[in-house]
């Protein structure tokens, strides 16, 4: 999954794609680099961040998807928003999964939305509210509070009559760099086999603060995990640099 921001304030691609020009060219890039999807995000989740409303964000998609459609009708494309009302437009101009940061917390009406659609659905661990996305909470358990909100979440979705559910545990989110390095070791014991796993560390903080680097300079670093979360049954990767992590993809598919 390469990742396509429309954003302004992105921290590490901020204003580089947020016009339909742009927009198209990356996603171009980001296909022939190997992306299979293209995560479509119009609004930045980073800490700090300008808080744009549904109509906000709409506005900002324009004609966005469509025309990446209508260039690339091989690509697939998630939309990364938690407002229902994004959703009803992004499945009017013919997006193929739903990417909520928000697990259905942010919007009430997200979750009966996603299941009008039929689209699949990416379930993220967030804490509970906007405001509090980024609060570090202190888990006592973070892989067993992850399952517990996993479990608890995807029984109100498939009650609501969403199937098609992809587990993320969100990497990057509220949690210490403690608890974020004890999910990447245990990325095997979360989501119960039952769901497909998305990972998103592309560019955290977690992996580059420690190190004292940039978020453009950890690719070595991010692959290794990459390589690491695969070989525990990760199935989707989340990322910036696409070419780098076909290579990774290309040789954990050697090894097996």
């Amino acid at each position: 999954m390469g990742i396509l921001n429309l954003t302004p304030d992105s921290f590490s691609d901020g204003g580089k794609f947020n016009n339909e020009k742009s927009a198209l060219k990356h996603a171009g890039k980001l296909l022939q680099d190997g992306a299979e999807i293209l995560d479509v995000g119009p609004q930045s989740t980073r800490p700090n961040a300008e808080f744009l409303s549904a109509e906000e964000e709409i506005n900002r998609i324009g004609n966005i998807i469509s025309l990446i459609k209508k260039e690339f009708p091989q690509a697939l494309i998630s939309l990364d928003t938690f407002y229902a009302e994004t959703v009803k437009f992004g499945f009017n101009e013919g997006i193929d999964l739903i990417n909520d940061i928000s697990g259905g917390q942010y919007d009430a009406e997200m979750f009966e939305t996603a299941a009008h659609t039929k689209l699949p659905y990416i379930l993220m661990h967030v804490n509970p509210s906007y405001k509090t996305m980024h609060d570090k909470t202190g888990f006592e358990d973070i892989t067993l509070e992850v399952n517990r909100y996993f479990s608890r979440k995807a029984k109100e979705l498939l009650e609501k009559g969403v199937n098609d559910i992809i587990l993320d545990p969100g990497f990057g989110f509220g949690k210490t760099v403690e608890d974020q390095m004890k999910m990447i070791h245990e990325v095997d014991y979360l989501g119960f086999e039952r769901f497909p796993l998305l990972i998103g560390i592309s560019r955290k903080s977690f992996i580059y603060k420690p190190l004292g680097k940039l978020p453009l300079d950890i690719n070595e670093e991010t692959q290794k995990l990459h390589m690491k979360v695969l070989e525990q049954g990760a199935k989707i990767l989340r990322v910036h640099d696409v070419a780098e992590t076909k290579e990774t993809l290309t040789q954990f598919l050697r090894k097996k």
